[in-house]
């Protein structure tokens, strides 16, 4: 199955932006449906961009306009790309990939933490 690995995060002022990369190795990425997900200790699990199966992309009512997810298969990354970031969007981000599209075969990276002040 896939390997997941996050860089990127860090600390950073309100209005600033980060880019959270996601190298994924172990499998053929062309088989999961890849997105990004964070958690705030005592709230839900917030999927906030993925790709879909038919290569569309989903974002969470919160970050549209703001985040932008991209993929580069040649280098087997995924990115965020997070622009005028708020308090409210510090949390642990998590790089998750779904095998053949499927929520329940999902795949996590270790999480990499954002923090905006």
């Amino acid at each position: 199955h896939v390997q997941l690995v996050e860089s990127g995060g860090g600390s950073v002022q309100v209005g600033g932006s980060l880019r959270l990369s996601c190298v994924a190795s172990g499998d053929t990425i062309g088989r999961y449906c890849m997105g990004w997900l964070r958690q705030v200790p005592g709230k839900e699990r917030e999927l906030v961009a993925s790709f879909k199966g038919d290569g569309s992309t989903s974002y969470v009512d919160s970050v549209k306009g703001r985040f932008t997810i991209s993929q580069d298969n040649a280098k087997r990354t995924l990115y965020l790309q997070m622009d005028s970031l708020m308090p409210e969007d510090t949390a642990m981000y998590y790089c998750v990939a779904d095998r053949l599209c499927e929520s329940r075969n999902r795949y996590w990276g270790q999480g990499t933490q954002v923090t905006v002040s």
